[in-house]
């Protein structure tokens, strides 16, 4: 019979999903669990296993294309039954519904080893329509001989790689037998498509493509198409900037700024960093401050609650699930750290350090970015003193840290050069009136003033 699968809900509040790359073709067969396809959410990269076992039968819908929740994405062709009925239209008891998709819990299936897992494992065959001039101008000896019943491996690299080398017309095989057996990088890519020659089979629709010939070049010689870029609003930035709107229109909010002497705090961080028993651990002063805030926030809950419309109520948090703003090539998201008010100094340090790790390789899970309850974006990374950052939505408290500068500073009745930091508050004023926002920033303030103190209070 013919079942058909539609996109699941892979998160809180995500309505679409945008299909990077399918991983299997119509006539294909597959195994339960065996992954589908690559589909990026607002919130991340996820990788779809197959509710069902058979022969794939039709692809509802195309690389690059968005999906609703709930649409249709893919037929299989599945042993028993009708062959001309399809899932939807047969009534399923939760029994049924159970036995059909064993082991699929939320939007993948549940791991079944530690360690790093094993790559996958694709057929070999014809050549895909959009790869055979690529294929054709590939060296010789670059390139694979593959029979119908040939198996390789699947080339180590990551979803946005994976994307990149699909919207070129490259195939990953091809590279990974030049570059052998590492992960293979936007760079390699690059370089290969430029070798060969190779185009973009997919692009965008754009206005502007369809009326370059009637705009003449300009003086600089430069056609329309050079001088306009227009790219498609979704992914990570579109629900930014959703969440951004919806935040700056219904929390009222204001920011506070108080400069801080850090200099007792980089000498504690360097001396660390000096000591080799915690070598594994890249202690900074971002780390210091994360303490700080989970030390400072029970003195002013209202920092660490949220404003809960529908009830009526406000919640206040007994936990910290601290957010860290990171930036990546597919915008900027917050992923958090679960309960961070229990963990130590070295603790946060290697928590953040993961987070930016997996940020960057784009495999944040939508689980990491779901909640929060107060966030801290560092934008001393970028060289900046200071901002008025936005309120993550659900959020009443945001805390912008900015760079460390040697400057003139009043110390001890005379004047020297200290290492400062502006902190940046913003926080929702339904919740936190200015004396608290106020109080909050002198806590965390006297932490990285006099880091060794606050022993005496931790």
């Amino acid at each position: 019979m013919i079942a058909e699968f539609r996109l699941p809900d892979l998160g809180e509040g995500l309505t679409e999903a945008e299909v990077v790359q399918w991983l299997v073709s119509p006539g294909d067969p597959v195994a339960l669990n065996q992954t589908l396809a690559e589909v990026e959410t607002a919130k991340a990269v996820v990788e779809l296993p197959s509710p069902y076992e058979g022969t794939v039968s039709t692809l509802h819908a195309e690389a690059g294309e968005t999906v609703a929740v709930g649409a249709p994405l893919i037929a299989f062709d599945v042993e028993g039954g009708d062959a001309t009925a399809t899932a939807p239209e047969q009534p399923a008891t939760a029994e049924a519904e159970e036995k059909a998709q064993p082991n699929l819990v939320g939007y993948g299936a549940a791991p079944t080893a530690s360690g790093r897992p094993a790559r996958r494992a694709r057929r070999g065959g014809a050549a895909r329509p959009a790869d055979t001039a690529v294929l054709e101008a590939a060296p010789h000896d670059a390139t694979p001989s593959l029979s119908s019943e040939t198996v390789v491996e699947r080339p180590r690299s990551t979803p946005p790689v994976r994307a990149h080398a699909k919207r070129l017309g490259v195939d990953l095989v091809l590279i990974a037998a030049e570059v052998g057996d590492r992960l293979i990088t936007r760079a390699d890519v690059d370089a290969y498509a430029a070798r060969v020659g190779a185009a973009p089979v997919m692009a965008p629709p754009s206005t502007t493509a369809a009326s370059a010939s009637a705009v003449p070049d300009s003086p600089a010689g430069l056609g329309a198409r050079d001088r306009e870029t227009r790219i498609p609003i979704r992914g990570v930035r579109k629900h930014t900037a959703a969440a951004m709107v919806q935040s700056a229109f219904t929390a009222p909010h204001v920011t506070v700024f108080h400069t801080v002497d850090v200099t007792a705090t980089m000498d504690l961080v360097a001396s660390l960093r000096e000591d080799r028993r915690l070598a594994e651990h890249r202690i900074g002063p971002l780390a210091v401050v994360a303490k700080a805030v989970c030390m400072a926030l029970p003195r002013t809950p209202g920092l660490n609650s949220r404003w809960d419309e529908q009830a009526g109520e406000i919640v206040e948090h007994g936990y910290v699930d601290l957010g860290i703003a990171a930036a990546t090539d597919r915008g900027l998201i917050v992923p958090h750290i679960r309960e961070a008010q229990s963990l130590t100094l070295t603790q946060l340090a290697d928590a953040i350090g993961a987070l930016a790790s997996t940020a960057r390789s784009g495999k944040t899970s939508p689980a990491e970015l779901a909640g929060g309850t107060f966030s801290i974006s560092n934008i001393g990374v970028f060289g900046v003193d200071a901002g008025t950052p936005i309120l993550p939505p659900g959020q009443s408290g945001i805390l912008a840290v900015g760079a460390v500068r040697r400057q003139p500073w009043e110390y001890r009745g005379e004047i020297a050069l200290r290492q400062l930091m502006t902190l940046s508050l913003s926080f929702d004023h339904r919740l936190v009136d200015g004396a608290e926002g106020a109080r909050f920033l002198k806590d965390v303030a006297d932490v990285l003033e006099e880091p060794g103190r606050a022993m005496l209070f931790s």
